[in-house]
């Protein structure tokens, strides 16, 4: 490590501290300190089980319990014992907390986009965000199932092919590759599964089915800031389990001697070199797991 790596992380730590207004008694002088307003965001961002909130923000249960009560005498949040589970406490917004969420919203959005058009490149300041942002942030990415015509599927997919496009020699296009059918990636023939860092998608896996027991891992991607984590290996590992859910017997994929990194990841995961089996012109290397 460099002699001033921990005076530059320092310098870092102070100017971000400085900047989201942490030490401020009053948040965006909204009157309430940023520990309550994170607490109102989580709350009128979808977030409704205490626990699940207390864990999201990394709150013990004593301060979460203070903020909770100052939110509620403010008459802004009510919380009620979960209809299931009467040890758990459910957390939503009233009509005055959705309203001071929102202007918590547009005052947030105003602060980023200000922050950005001052940057002399606002595209390098936001790389280095998204880095920062996966790298501490890691524990809290997590692997979910969705619909592959989704928002979020689209996004990781359009950057997966822009990807695939620069780093290819002849390039790369949808058309001419053996693209899944979207059908053949929702329950019950197969399943897409995408890595979400609080709310942003940053790397997608597609598992293929069709009729019998094989089936296919399609468009493992992961974005540029998260790799290094070990995504690719649990998106992988997630694909596998959810085919062996569908009774999926064997799995079989292929990709280009372009992505080095995506070989070496199936070796060293148990997948085996196999002749080809199918007709796409960027495949190049094939290979097979047996589950």
């Amino acid at each position: 490590m460099a002699p001033d790596a921990v005076s530059r992380f320092r310098r870092f730590a102070r100017v971000v501290t400085r900047e989201v207004g942490a030490l401020d008694s009053s948040f965006l002088g909204r009157g309430r300190p940023l520990g309550a307003a994170r607490v109102l965001n989580a709350i009128g961002a979808g977030r409704s089980d205490v626990a699940e909130i207390r864990a999201y923000l990394g709150l013990d249960s004593g301060l979460m319990s203070r903020l909770l009560r100052g939110l509620e005498d403010e008459g802004l949040v009510r919380t009620v014992p979960h209809p299931d589970d009467a040890r758990c406490r459910i957390a939503t917004l009233t009509a005055s907390g959705r309203q001071e969420f929102e202007a918590y919203e547009a005052l947030s959005d105003t602060r980023a986009s200000m922050l950005l058009e001052r940057a002399a490149d606002a595209d390098e300041l936001l790389r280095a965000m998204d880095l920062i942002a996966s790298a501490l942030g890691r524990d809290i990415i997590t692997i979910e199932e969705i619909d592959p015509a989704s928002d979020a599927a689209r996004d990781c997919l359009e950057r997966y092919y822009a990807e695939l496009a620069a780093r290819f020699p002849t390039g790369f296009e949808v058309a001419r590759s053996r693209d899944p059918d979207a059908a053949d990636m929702i329950r019950p023939r197969g399943a897409f599964l995408v890595a979400m860092s609080d709310g942003m998608p940053v790397g997608c896996v597609g598992l293929k089915g069709g009729t019998g027991d094989t089936a296919e891992i399609k468009r493992l991607w992961v974005c540029p800031s998260a790799r290094g984590l070990g995504l690719a290996r649990k998106l992988m590992t997630a694909a596998e389990d959810a085919a062996r859910n569908l009774s999926i017997a064997t799995l079989r994929l292929d990709t280009n001697r372009a992505l080095p990194e995506a070989a070496k990841l199936y070796r060293a995961t148990g997948w085996t070199e196999i002749e080809r089996f199918n007709d796409d012109p960027y495949a190049e290397v094939f290979f097979e797991k047996k589950l």
